[in-house]
């Protein structure tokens, strides 16, 4: 299970980089708190960190199920594809809102493998 802990960490990280950036654009932009909107490039990099906060409640249960039910290794490697992913969204979404489908593709499959692997896993273990 170690090897979930790190990616489960790991993402965390990458969660609080994102923030770290949101402030900087903050402070860039002179967007005062708690106001969520202003300079566009401020608004994307918000949108990043707050679609990633959503992500990440399906994404570390659902690797820890995966890890616990399945195999531990397997889900880090699927949780790398996660990370990886977001930093995909994160650069196709500051640069173009709309460019953001492969990155999204790829969190929302890590997250779907991660869930249904996890489920299966746990019926047949049930049964």
């Amino acid at each position: 299970m170690e090897a979930i802990v790190i990616v489960t960490v790991l993402a965390l990280i990458q969660f609080i980089f994102f923030s770290f950036q949101v402030g900087q654009m903050r402070m860039k932009y002179e967007v005062k708190a708690p106001a969520t909107i202003g300079h566009a490039d401020f608004e994307r990099m918000f949108r990043v960190h707050q679609n990633t906060m959503e992500q990440l409640v399906i994404f570390a249960p659902a690797l820890w199920l995966f890890g616990f039910f399945v195999d531990p290794l397997w889900g880090a490697g699927i949780g790398v594809v996660f990370i990886a992913g977001r930093m995909v969204y994160r650069a196709a979404y500051l640069k173009d809102p709309s460019t953001r489908s492969v990155g999204f593709g790829l969190c929302l499959a890590a997250c779907v493998v991660l869930l249904i692997g996890a489920l299966i896993a746990a019926v047949i273990k049930m049964i």
